[in-house]
């Protein structure tokens, strides 16, 4: 099995050297500007307009793919997948079904595909499983969180429409979490276990060697012990689908008839991760405002990300087939960033013959909420921080690109390699220089106010902005119609509010966003690790104290 550990401890020379790198880059985009300045602020007047008119132009295309895919979000959401899934059972029969008349599905979403899925499944059928043969495992990873908070996701899983009895449940739950955590779980199989095909209990001893404190490290003892279950039970890996899941994770009610559909169609299903769509809207009439912001904003991001497969990665729960995972020996123990990092990890393994297939349909989550104002604020960043240590990726995947003993094709893993760069460097840099880069020539070269250039720069950079703002109110508009029903214990002023928000984008993008990355990326540049996971507190209504209701 060839090596797909992150090194802990020590690292080496080239390791530390790439590890170094995201920050070096973002670092020196920022004093870039301010060197350019001293040197000439017209060299730094284009540096800066080539900056944001990157921007801007993305900007645009993000508008774009965020329509699109909320309407691919909307459509397949209609879509029975059940129905078509139980006529993947008779494959020749249903294609013949087909050729002489109109079924509907409620929506028109995918069908050509899939009487075209059933065509070829009717020239082979023994090439492609049965639905009757395959189970989903569900892994809820849990650390300390309420039955408040647990209980929600289980019944999401509960009451999906593939049914109970092709589920597997595992409750992952950590022995660091406490007595508290195991009277949760053991309330949970209480009032559930007896609707599932099967419902264990997973507890993940501390202090295991080799392992850093994370959900990772949860996740592979689960899977090892789910590994050796379906052996006894005599069910074969290649029919089981796992899906990890977070805490507070809800997944949409066709979720895992549609990651199944997906995963008897595609002949080379082994080499597949299936990925929804992450909305963190769960609790997000109760959350402060600029959690909101934050929420909505990471929401949009994972609709974009969709609708672009050749660079999405997987993202906090997706699905994978059990058979790859035992190959792989599961996850990352090493990493706080497992599910991030699990695509590298994927992709090495293969050989570069791994993807990640977007599935339409939501997982809702929550956004950050904890018992009061302050320590949510502060909660966010630490959400945020560790998302932005999957800059930790970019010496694993960059010692295996530029390797004697590489396993994948060179210019591809570059490309990937450069994307996984600049997705951080930009996170980290570019909302400061756009919202304070036009000043810099004025403030720190005296020459520069016979710049013309370097005059006209401030308000040449206001004009863009105005025009990214068209942007803007694409995100407020769609927000405002993706939002859960309002609970009736706020008045309809509070949608005013739900609008008023987004004033308080550009902070959260510098304090947060920029903030959080530099943090994780300055972390890395001087050999200090994070090596602890850091639960994020997302409350309910009824757990959390009415002192974090505050807008």
């Amino acid at each position: 099995m060839i090596d797909l550990e992150i090194p802990l401890g020590k690292r080496p020379l080239k390791y530390r050297l790439f590890e170094m790198l995201p920050a070096i880059i973002s670092y020196g985009a920022i004093i870039l500007i301010f060197v350019l300045s001293m040197i000439s602020p017209t060299m730094a007047a284009v540096y800066l307009l080539l900056i944001i008119v990157t921007t801007l132009v993305k900007a645009v295309g993000i508008a774009v793919q965020t329509v699109i895919g909320r309407h691919k979000l909307n459509s397949a959401q209609k879509v029975n997948w059940h129905d078509r899934l139980i006529e993947l059972e008779n494959p020749v029969e249903s294609y013949n079904r087909h050729l002489g008349q109109k079924i509907d599905y409620g929506s028109e979403f995918q069908i050509v595909n899939h009487i075209d899925n059933l065509r070829l499944m009717s020239a082979d059928p023994s090439v492609f499983p049965k639905p009757s043969q395959i189970y989903n495992a569900a892994i809820i990873a849990t650390y300390n969180e309420s039955y408040e908070i647990l209980a929600p996701t289980v019944e999401a899983v509960l009451n999906n429409s593939c049914g109970p009895k092709k589920i597997i449940m595992v409750i992952a739950y950590e022995e660091r979490g406490g007595e508290a955590i195991e009277k949760t779980v053991l309330r949970l199989k209480k009032d559930y276990g007896h609707n599932f095909f099967a419902f264990h209990m997973v507890k993940h001893p501390k202090d295991l060697p080799d392992e850093v404190v994370g959900k990772g490290s949860n996740l592979v003892y689960a899977g090892r012990f789910l590994q050796t279950w379906l052996k006894d039970e005599g069910i074969s890996s290649k029919n089981v689908i796992v899906t990890s899941l977070d805490s507070d994770n809800r997944p949409y009610k066709t979720y895992f008839d549609y990651v199944t559909y997906e995963y008897i169609t595609h002949e080379d299903r082994k080499h597949l991760s299936y990925q929804p769509v992450s909305l963190f809207l769960g609790n997000i009439w109760d959350a402060p405002a600029p959690m909101r912001v934050i929420a909505t904003g990471n929401s949009f991001w994972n609709i974009i990300s969709s609708m672009r497969p050749h660079t999405l990665r997987n993202f906090a729960s997706h699905s994978q087939p059990m058979d790859a995972l035992e190959e792989m020996d599961f996850w990352s123990k090493r990493t706080i960033v497992e599910d991030g990092h699990q695509y590298w990890r994927s992709y090495f393994y293969f050989g570069g013959n791994y993807s990640v297939l977007p599935i339409y349909v939501p997982i809702y989550q929550d956004a950050v909420l904890s018992d009061n104002y302050l320590k949510t604020l502060k909660a966010q960043f630490i959400q945020l921080r560790r998302w932005a240590y999957g800059a930790s990726d970019v010496p694993y995947v960059a010692v295996r690109i530029f390797s004697k003993d590489r396993n994948v094709p060179f210019m591809g893993g570059l490309a990937r390699l450069l994307r996984l760069i600049d997705g951080h460097v930009t996170l980290a840099s570019v909302s400061l220089l756009v919202a304070f880069g036009g000043w810099v020539p004025l403030l720190v070269n005296q020459e520069a106010a016979r710049s013309v250039a370097a005059q006209q720069l401030p308000e040449v950079v206001s004009i863009l902005q105005q025009f990214a703002m068209v942007g803007l109110f694409v995100m407020v508009f769609l927000s405002f119609k993706m939002l859960p029903p309002r609970p009736k214990r706020y008045k309809r002023h509070r949608n005013i509010y739900m609008i008023a928000q987004w004033v308080l984008m550009p902070v959260t993008a510098i304090a947060y966003s920029s903030a959080s990355a530099l943090y994780s990326q300055t972390l890395l540049l001087v050999g200090k690790y994070l090596d602890k996971f850091d639960v994020t507190d997302k409350a309910t209504h009824e757990s959390y104290s009415p002192t974090a209701k505050k807008k």
